[in-house]
């Protein structure tokens, strides 16, 4: 029985985070924790594990389809990897009270940026696009890198808020979560002991889920124009409620 719910909690958070543009360890982790009272550092380590494999086919997906934007992607990548190995180094000694309440607020000010932005369609990288680009890459890798979460949520904002559409967003955010998961499991794998017997039940479902998201994604905002502006201020709410969440 429990071999079941692992694979279906593994399938809804591998579609949703997915259909997101989110990497999952967070959802992972409160699961891990939550429902099946690993240690913190086994949740730790287990989450990002478990995140990488579906989020790599995710990403193949969505390259498939051709809707990477791998210039804006590869700016953040590159601001963000350091951020991870800066992060992963100093989470120790970074009390976890402070950290909480800074990415709580962080979280609502994007919710809210987007939510106020329109999408404009345009994706080149001028000056002021590339700082943009590049401070969204340090902070979601600051994420990876002292808690072990994923850092979709200021990876996504940074995309959606420099012009990208939800699909393309959600896309060039797996892209980019790629990188920056595979140097956080490779740090926090480290530290802490995978719990295979739990993190593999997850990772199948999630690989089912991740498979079929792409072109669940493709087809219900891709057909219609609308359909990314309406799911643009839902993305905004739930990085507040999220923000909300993390603080309290």
């Amino acid at each position: 029985m429990e071999i079941v719910s692992l694979l279906l909690i593994g399938l809804i958070v591998g579609f949703v985070v997915t259909s997101m543009g989110g990497g999952g360890a967070a959802i992972y982790l409160g699961v891990l924790t939550a429902v099946f009272h690993l240690a913190p550092a086994a949740a730790t380590a287990t989450s990002l594990v478990t995140a990488l494999p579906s989020l790599i086919l995710g990403s193949l997906g969505y390259y498939r389809q051709r809707a990477i934007n791998f210039k804006l992607g590869n700016q953040m990548l590159i601001a963000a990897l350091p951020a991870v190995v800066v992060g992963s180094l100093l989470s120790p000694y970074i009390p976890e009270s402070i950290y909480t309440w800074v990415v709580g607020i962080i979280l609502v000010l994007l919710g809210l940026n987007i939510m106020r932005n329109k999408q404009t369609g345009s994706t080149q990288l001028q000056a002021h696009g590339r700082l943009k680009a590049s401070s969204f890459g340090i902070l979601s890798g600051l994420m990876v890198g002292v808690a072990g979460l994923s850092g979709g949520g200021p990876i996504l904002a940074g995309l959606l808020i420099l012009g990208l559409n939800m699909v393309n967003a959600v896309a060039t955010s797996s892209y980019v979560l790629v990188g920056m998961t595979i140097v956080g499991a490779i740090f926090h794998t480290a530290g802490g002991q995978v719990d295979w017997h739990v993190g593999l039940g997850l990772m199948i479902g999630a690989l089912i889920g991740a498979a079929i998201a792409p072109y669940v994604m493709s087809r219900f905002v891709g057909g219609s124009k609308n359909a990314g502006g309406k799911l643009k201020p839902i993305m905004g709410i739930l990085l507040i409620l999220m923000g909300i969440k993390t603080i309290w």
